[in-house]
């Protein structure tokens, strides 16, 4: 049975998701940004229940929700130990730990470098990941705590997974991201790609989600061989104001 998702905008650019084990019916809320928006997505969508939080990290744009959906829904709240730093958290995961979501099988993966604890969730099965912020459309998270070292490790566990895999990241960034992308790479699959971009941000559709095969094809942080490489494009990316 499928894995269901719910995209929705919250705060200036997050975004909120909703996931469902079809054969269940269990229900998720991936990170917390605006517990409003989330409760009344829960409501349009019928769906009628929120079982679990899955907290990627600790920012408050990502967990200042959850003491007020744990008030209203009585959901558990999943999580990496960080996030009790801001947040209500009543189980702790770390990389290798599996979460279930009716018969739907998470994987957790450890993903520092925008945080020391950041996780990332994906259910293999279904070719679905959960990655906060630490990959973006043609981009990548800040380093707020973290090493370029470890970042760069992050995107390549990512890059490991199979390149069908839809890839839910959390903030719509992708203009900002293809403008600086094209300023390092002047392929003109690059510009075709922003140009697209462009479209889809002019019409008010989402950027998000994006696939690891396109990641490997036109995100520079993706594309960089190494760790120093990587250090370089994410402070140039830093200073970037095109």
């Amino acid at each position: 049975m499928p894995l269901d998702v719910r995209l929705f905008p919250c705060l200036s650019d997050n975004y909120g998701f909703l996931v469902r084990d079809a054969a269940t019916g269990a229900v998720a809320a991936i990170d917390t940004p605006d517990a409003g928006a989330i409760l009344a997505d829960l409501e349009a969508s019928g769906w009628g229940r929120l079982d679990l939080i899955l907290n990627t990290h600790w920012h408050p744009d990502h967990t200042q929700g959850n003491a007020a959906l744990k008030t209203a829904m009585g959901c558990e709240i999943v999580g990496p130990e960080e996030v009790r730093r801001a947040a209500p958290l009543d189980r702790v995961v770390r990389g290798g730990d599996r979460v279930s979501l009716g018969d739907t099988v998470l994987e957790v993966s450890d993903a520092p470098g925008h945080t020391l604890g950041h996780v990332v969730y994906r259910s293999a099965a279904d070719l679905q990941a959960f990655v906060g912020d630490v990959l973006f459309v043609m981009g990548c998270g800040r380093l707020f705590e973290g090493s370029p070292e470890q970042m760069w490790a992050s995107l390549q566990t990512l890059a490991g997974w199979p390149d069908e895999t839809v890839i839910w990241c959390a903030h719509e960034y992708t203009l900002s991201n293809a403008r600086f992308a094209l300023s390092v790479d002047d392929r003109p699959e690059v510009e075709a790609r922003a140009a697209g971009i462009l479209a889809m941000r002019e019409r008010g559709e989402s950027t998000v989600p994006t696939t690891i095969a396109a990641e490997k094809a036109f995100n520079p942080f993706l594309r960089a061989p190494d760790p120093t490489t990587f250090a370089a494009l994410r402070a140039a990316k830093d200073a970037f104001s095109g």
